[in-house]
Formats: structure tokens, C-alpha cells, sequence
């Protein structure tokens, strides 16, 4: 299905925590946003997908460890930018790392900084996430094929601000 815009006061957003079943329209949503999806899985890890009147519109994970969570595949498509869906994705990831008793929250992240800065993240080297979070999916897919030394990664401090 394919997400028709409609003016903001007639846009009903409803997020929902996905299941191994929604797993092809999170690759749907990352494919066509252009990310990566090869390590994209269920296991160890909780999804949002985010509809607009009904139509899959955006995604969010969290690839979970001990005390710490990896934030990767946000994703909204093109067309349903600029309504609040990603703040309303990322708050929701944050809030459910809260819940669950992680003490930080990490990405990866090499284009879309000052976005992240919004939600209080700040830079830390790749190897605090490799440390942190050695057993997560986006993490060893990292080490295995790589790109993690090169890639610009993120950090906030839950319940303390966001400082480093």
C-alpha cells in the first residue's frame, strides 16, 4: 500500500509494537528509505511500526543488551516526512528503554546528527557501542563485515540528561 498525504488535522497516526510477522514490512519500510536490512531480526530486539490512516508509514528497533539498548532502523518514507512520525517512533523506543531498565541508549548514525542532538544524544566513540552492546545484532554484523570503526555512533544517558 502506498501512503496518500492528507492535511494534518485529517492524519490518524497509530504506533503499534510489531511481531515476527511484520517483519517484511519493516524490510519494506528500510528498503525503500534505502537503509540496510541484513541484520534486521525479531530475536533480542522490539520494533514499532508507525501507520498513517492505516498504511505503514515508518519503523524504529531496539536491539537490546544488559543496562542498554542500540536504536537502528528509523525509518519514515518520503512521503509521510514532516507530520511527526519519527519523534513520535524514537519517543516511544526511548520510553520502552526507560521501562525496561536501560541505563543508555546507543546508535549508529552518520548523516542525520542533528537530529539525534534533538533527543539529547551525543557522539561517543563505535568501540563504547561494541563494548556496551557486543552481542546485538547491528553490532556484530559491524565487526564482522567491518564498517564499525568508521561509522559516527550516538549515546544518551537515560534518566540523566543525556550528558556523556
Amino acid at each position: 500500500m502506498t501512503y496518500i498525504p492528507a492535511p494534518l488535522d485529517t492524519v490518524h497516526v497509530k504506533l503499534r509494537q510489531a511481531t515476527p510477522a511484520d517483519f517484511p514490512t519493516i524490510t519494506d519500510l528500510l528498503t525503500r528509505c534505502d537503509l540496510h536490512t541484513s541484520s534486521v531480526t525479531p530475536d533480542g530486539s522490539t520494533y514499532w511500526i508507525a501507520d498513517l490512516n492505516g498504511v505503514p508509514g515508518g519503523c524504529i528497533g531496539l536491539e537490546h543488551g544488559e543496562d542498554a539498548s542500540l536504536i537502528r532502523s528509523t525509518a519514515v518514507l518520503p512521503e509521510a516526512r514532516s507530520q511527526g512520525l519519527g519523534r513520535a517512533l524514537v519517543a516511544s523506543a526511548l520510553t520502552y528503554a526507560s521501562l525496561r531498565g536501560d541505563r543508555t541508549v546507543y546508535l549508529f548514525s552518520q548523516e542525520a546528527g542533528d537530529y539525534w542532538r534533538r533527543f539529547g544524544f551525543v557522539p561517543v566513540g563505535a568501540d563504547e557501542i561494541a563494548t556496551a552492546l557486543p552481542d546485538t545484532p547491528q553490532v556484530q554484523s559491524g565487526l564482522l563485515k567491518g564498517w564499525i570503526e568508521r561509522e559516527q555512533a550516538w549515546k544518551r544517558v537515560l534518566g540523566g540528561g543525556g550528558g556523556a
